[in-house]
């Protein structure tokens, strides 16, 4: 999966989301408890994971995301960009100030051992 490079790079905190709604508007927060937050290596570790999701094709469910990531710069004023996570259509949609429109919505195999893992990763940090 393909991630703004110079967002990642500036990356210094991770929010982890769990999404209860879809955004009243295109482009806004996706709505949900931050149940958790990585820094340093932990934050490294899970966008290296996202990162490695392999691309696959479109599967048709509505788009019901249960998780997302917030990437914050170092000041935590800035969300760089937000990546929200549906394992059931395979779908996640990206935006924010770094997102490019092109990485706006991706496919990634739901199904895949990284995917599994990050999967695997969300749950273990929900309370």
């Amino acid at each position: 999966m393909l991630l703004p490079a110079e967002a990642v790079a500036a990356t210094a905190l991770i929010e982890l989301v769990r999404i209860s709604a879809l955004p009243s508007k295109q482009g806004a927060t996706f709505p949900g408890r931050a149940v958790a937050h990585w820094a340093g290596s932990g934050a490294a570790d899970a966008l290296a994971l996202i990162e490695s999701l392999p691309g696959s094709v479109q599967h048709r469910c509505g788009f019901s995301p249960g998780w997302g990531v917030r990437a914050y710069e170092d000041s935590l004023d800035l969300v760089l960009f937000e990546a929200a996570f549906c394992f059931r259509c395979h779908e996640v949609r990206l935006h924010g100030t770094a997102v490019p429109p092109a990485l706006g919505t991706q496919f990634f195999d739901a199904d895949s051992p990284p995917a599994q893992a990050l999967l695997a990763l969300f749950s273990a940090a929900a309370p």
